[in-house]
């Protein structure tokens, strides 16, 4: 994962998105709802098992922790297609992210991701239910061994190619 495009979560209270862009470390929290296999490429739609609304897991294993490298302001519903390639969801997915809450605003979040090495499980406890950007976990997670998913050469011209699209976005 390297660009996320995000608007908030249904039950986030105002400013908490900002609040997570204001962090530059997270662990990325798998999450169950939602999932929708139409909106991914072809090459990711088969990793998705839906699940009930409202169920949730006795554990999760956390496996990626990201370093957040840029924030930017999608501005523009053609920039943030554009954008595609760099994703794993499709165009139909970009659609809806845009038109969902037009009143807020769409950002590209460039993300170094890392693995877990190893992968840790935690208890699945209430407070991670539902549609947020952020959770406190606990317990402490161990980031002892980190590799990049992307390598030190790939990286810089995905965010290269990022930049140019959203700077595009502002002529």
């Amino acid at each position: 994962m390297t660009i996320l495009l995000r608007k908030g979560g249904i039950r986030e209270s105002t400013g908490e998105l900002d609040r997570l862009l204001q962090r530059d470390r997270a662990l990325l929290f798998p999450t169950l709802e939602h999932q929708k296999s139409e909106l991914l490429k072809p090459d990711y739609a088969d990793r998705v098992e839906p699940v009930p609304s409202g169920w949730h897991p006795d554990s999760v294993t956390l496996r990626a922790w990201i370093e957040i490298q840029q924030v930017l302001p999608v501005t523009n519903l053609e920039r943030a297609l554009d954008l595609v390639p760099f994703l794993v969801w499709n165009d139909a997915f970009v659609r809806d992210r845009w038109h969902w809450k037009p009143d807020r605003p769409l950002y590209a979040i460039l993300l170094r991701t890392y693995r877990l090495s190893p992968a840790q499980t935690i208890p699945f406890l209430p407070a991670y239910r539902g549609c947020r950007s952020r959770v406190e976990i606990t317990p402490e997670i161990t980031l002892d061994l980190l590799e990049p998913v992307i390598d030190d050469t790939a990286f810089p011209a995905i965010a290269t190619a990022l930049n140019r699209i959203l700077r595009d976005d502002e002529c």
